[in-house]
């Protein structure tokens, strides 16, 4: 596999600084020689965590493809910073992209919804039902269709954002001061309980741990906590989460996807449907699994009533974030439509 520097050398692209300001020649198939396709996607994992959450797939398309088109993965930071993907697949540095709106920096209003909005979920379920049920899908089709170069493929979920730290969390006065590697919309949002986040590549923050630049991590849940070793450097995971689910997408670059035969351009989204099913038997088994069997994090909780009070501001900051722009005001109408209708249905839907 290409590493950065290599990447850099064939891109022409003196330092990482820069990774986005190159574009390289587009890959196609000649009609007559046959010649594969080829594209790079990265996504937002490192290489611990990919190996769940899509090298699986892309494995699986490269096989289907039968020779006709191949997908390099890199991982988190292999070739541009997480921060400026949506720039450099916009110019056709890279083909594709795994993450979120927020992470990438993608510039349309409704990226605050990925990642972890605030309380927008309470299981891995929700994110596919609201999306495919509750009108968000068309929403994030009409606001990327409005961004020239990237098309938005479509979004599934992950686990839940919960905290992974050093010292105990009892009581929310215990998050106020805390440094936290977190999403940079959860951040916004968590300062309001005196929460510093912090923004370092992925594969900082192991060591920022140990170091104590970081006290804790809220990031993933406890399944991702384990898999990806930041167990090993932590002490607590906190059991109330501030969302039940990760709001993942896949891009790629507008000219490349219109390039793909249909029949490719199918087998490609059949191979996201398989990476969103996987993730979400292996996080519900995962998260259960790692907090009766895990043997390295000790289980500490915010008692429920006190928990609320951070519940009952996120709806503040719902508030907030619908006065940004009419299509936010209308996922937010959504998200609360949705609420109200799981508290009406009960269990197992909503259990308060």
């Amino acid at each position: 596999m290409t590493n950065r520097r290599d990447f850099l050398k064939k891109a022409g692209v003196a330092t990482a600084a820069t990774v986005g300001a190159g574009t390289l020649a587009a890959p196609y198939v000649h009609a007559q020689s046959k010649t594969p396709i080829r594209w790079r996607l990265q996504t937002y994992a490192g290489p611990a965590l990919a190996e769940h959450v899509i090298k699986p797939s892309i494995e699986a398309f490269n096989k289907a493809a039968n020779g006709e088109m191949e997908i390099e993965l890199y991982f988190s930071d292999q070739l541009v910073p997480t921060g400026e993907l949506f720039r450099a697949m916009q110019r056709g540095t890279i083909d594709a992209v795994q993450s979120d709106d927020d992470s990438i920096n993608a510039p349309v209003d409704v990226s605050v919804f990925g990642g972890y909005f605030p309380f927008a979920s309470r299981y891995s379920l929700d994110v596919p039902t609201l999306f495919n049920h509750y009108g968000l899908k068309e929403i994030w089709e009409e606001a990327y269709g409005e961004i020239e170069g990237v098309t938005w493929l479509g979004s599934g979920s992950w686990d839940p954002c919960n905290f992974v730290t050093r010292e105990p969390i009892r009581s929310i006065k215990d998050l106020e001061g805390k440094r936290v590697f977190t999403f940079p919309t959860a951040g916004r949002f968590l300062t309001r309980f005196g929460v510093v986040p912090v923004t370092l590549p992925w594969e900082d923050i192991e060591v920022a741990m140990q170091t104590r630049e970081l006290d804790g991590i809220a990031w993933a849940g406890i399944t991702e906590a384990y898999t990806v070793g930041w167990a090993d450097v932590s002490s607590y995971y906190l059991t109330n989460n501030i969302s039940g689910a990760w709001a993942g997408s896949y891009f790629a670059n507008s000219e490349r996807w219109n390039e793909l035969p249909d029949h490719l351009k199918t087998l490609f989204r059949m191979c996201m449907d398989s990476s969103h099913y996987y993730r979400q038997h292996w996080y519900w088994w995962g998260e259960a699994h790692y907090r009766t069997q895990g043997g390295k994090l000790e289980l500490t909780s915010i008692p429920e009533s006190e928990w609320q009070t951070i519940e009952d501001e996120a709806l503040s900051f719902w508030d907030e974030i619908a006065g940004q722009s009419e299509r936010n005001a209308k996922v937010v109408q959504i998200l609360k439509d949705y609420r109200q209708t799981m508290q009406q249905a009960g269990p197992p839907y909503r259990y308060s």
